[in-house]
């Protein structure tokens, strides 16, 4: 007879694996009439949002795996103002054993570490010196975060500068002022300049959602980071008033979906900022699989930014394999 706790290690054990590299989208050309052609049902988006999340459940082992999935996808953050080598160090050293050892033991999985460590330009070199040995990817904030207010060559030495650090991702901001403007030709060319400046490194481009008005233009500007080279879109920067929510996510996961059934080329997707519980987290997998599909279930398509929603993981897992929950202090972040 099968156990359920047998069950679980073999559902588990493949949480922690990661995908094969995904060839890198290499932007096309500008085409505005494609841009023109983004149109958002306001109403069925959020109908659609509210019942994504209740059409799937995962349970018992198959949520273990899913939360394990999701460790995989973070990105361990800390964008702080009071940020210090020793935070960053306490940080990478979580990112490198994220669940203490006897639950992960206990569940039959190895070697789970984040999907990176996402820290300020001047923390970079504390970072990549704190990670070497690992294969975890140390990402940067870049071009006048979170603001984006910085002047454009600035903007494109700060990421030279993170990349010549060590940084092998950068999550860059757009000028929110082209979205507002309508100005779709000068975001084009912005974040086609930013990739190039990124070189070998990963770009993240971060939309700002809360700021771009109507999910139109949410919509809209994903399609036009995507034509211009962005590896990933990414939601927020964590600093506005309301960050990633499941309707913005939705158009631009769509938006995605759009983008590699015309090209052929897959892009990732960040949703950042609010997300710290453990079911949150499941929420937004659900909304992967349902849209994407399996391939955007992997670190290499899907991260998630955060700092405490790990936390919570870790205390969902020991309650799973002690039968309660832990103290807080026994699930400390740095």
């Amino acid at each position: 007879m099968t156990t359920t706790k047998s069950r679980a290690r073999r559902e588990v054990s493949p949480a922690h694996e990661q995908d094969a590299a995904v060839t890198r989208n290499p932007g096309i050309s500008f085409d505005m009439g494609w841009v023109q052609s983004v149109h958002v049902n306001l109403s069925a988006v959020e109908r659609r949002a509210t019942t994504l999340v209740t059409r799937r459940t995962v349970k018992k082992e198959w949520q273990v795996a899913w939360l394990l999935r999701a460790i995989t996808c973070i990105d361990l953050t800390t964008l702080a103002g009071d940020d210090t080598p020793g935070t960053v160090q306490r940080l990478c050293a979580k990112a490198q054993r994220p669940v203490r050892q006897e639950i992960i033991t206990e569940l039959g999985a190895h070697d789970i570490t984040t999907g990176a460590v996402c820290v300020y330009h001047n923390l970079v070199p504390v970072a990549v010196q704190a990670l070497t040995g690992s294969a975890i990817p140390v990402a940067a904030v870049s071009t006048g975060f979170p603001a984006g207010q910085n002047p454009f060559e600035q903007k494109l030495e700060e990421i030279r500068a993170s990349v010549a650090a060590g940084a092998t991702e950068i999550d860059i901001v757009i000028s929110r002022a082209h979205v507002l403007t309508g100005n779709w030709q000068a975001l084009y060319d912005e974040v086609k300049a930013f990739r190039a400046a990124c070189g070998d490194a990963h770009m993240k481009t971060i939309l700002a959602t809360h700021e771009l008005a109507t999910l139109r233009n949410v919509g809209m500007a994903s399609l036009v980071c995507m034509m211009a080279g962005a590896d990933f879109i990414k939601t927020s920067t964590g600093k506005e008033p309301v960050n990633a929510t499941l309707p913005v996510g939705l158009v631009m996961v769509r938006a995605i979906r759009d983008y590699y059934e015309q090209t052929g080329w897959k892009v990732g997707f960040k949703p950042a900022g609010g997300i710290r519980s453990a079911k949150s987290s499941l929420d937004w997998l659900i909304l992967m699989k349902e849209e994407l599909g399996h391939d955007w279930l992997q670190n290499s398509l899907f991260r998630i930014g955060a700092s405490g929603l790990l936390s919570d993981i870790e205390r969902q897992l020991a309650y799973y394999v002690t039968g309660h929950y832990s103290a807080a202090y026994e699930n400390p972040m740095v």
